[in-house]
């Protein structure tokens, strides 16, 4: 079985360059919640060279909250604020493959069917870009509805609540911190959750070692690390 293995980046969170000898896909911030142009360009071009697969990762132009604070924002808002930022990531990368929202736009649009269906039509824009998002949630059945490419995302360095979305980070616990946890969690998702895409944040202080002993423990169960774009 084939499993992603991605990492968002062009952050400026310092990693980069070591993530991007572990992972297969590269989410990379299209600079409105954080990163420069040079930082972006500079990992853009160290991926393509490593045969890593770009996806865009667009975020709220709010970076004194790294893009993680929810926004009272509209369909017309995401839509456009998508577009600019896939509109000026895929000229600089001379196109993308994916788009994976970034931060509060992730959990809203993955849990609002408006913004979802916002969200698809600026990826539409760029010759039907698939989207990745958590499993059954309301941008997977927007996507499923309107014949739009989805990919289904889990984490290995935070957990879960029940209903299957990710724990705040304001919360205790929100964080996985043992790699033998994360290992057996993200098994556990591609095994039951049909997850075909695995993520470290890239801005995690632990960010490489988790990407380094998850992708040992995805290759010694006998997964293939592709890229899913």
């Amino acid at each position: 079985m084939n499993v992603d293995l991605n990492a968002d980046l062009g952050e400026g969170a310092g990693a980069d360059l070591e993530l991007l000898e572990l992972v297969t896909s590269a989410n990379v911030c299209a600079g409105l919640h954080a990163g420069t142009v040079a930082g972006i360009a500079e990992t853009i071009r160290a991926a393509r060279a490593r045969g890593v697969a770009v996806g865009a990762h667009p975020g709220f132009a709010d970076r004194a909250n790294f893009g993680r604070a929810e926004q009272p924002v509209s369909p017309d808002d995401v839509f456009a604020l998508v577009v600019y930022q896939l509109g000026a990531l895929s000229a600089l990368a001379h196109g993308v493959k994916y788009v994976k929202p970034h931060g509060a736009l992730y959990h809203q649009v993955n849990r609002d069917t408006e913004l979802a269906g916002a969200l698809i039509e600026a990826a539409r824009r760029f010759g039907e870009l698939p989207i990745v998002g958590l499993p059954n949630s309301a941008l997977e059945a927007a996507c499923r509805s309107l014949g739009h490419a989805f990919v289904r995302e889990g984490y290995a360095d935070r957990r879960y609540r029940t209903d299957g979305t990710l724990v705040p980070r304001s919360e205790p616990d929100a964080f996985v911190h043992d790699p033998v946890e994360a290992e057996e969690q993200v098994e556990r998702l591609i095994r039951e959750h049909a997850v075909r895409t695995i993520c470290v944040h890239g801005d995690n202080p632990e960010a490489v070692a988790f990407a380094r002993a998850v992708r040992a423990a995805l290759l010694a169960r006998g997964f293939a690390l592709r890229a899913f774009s």
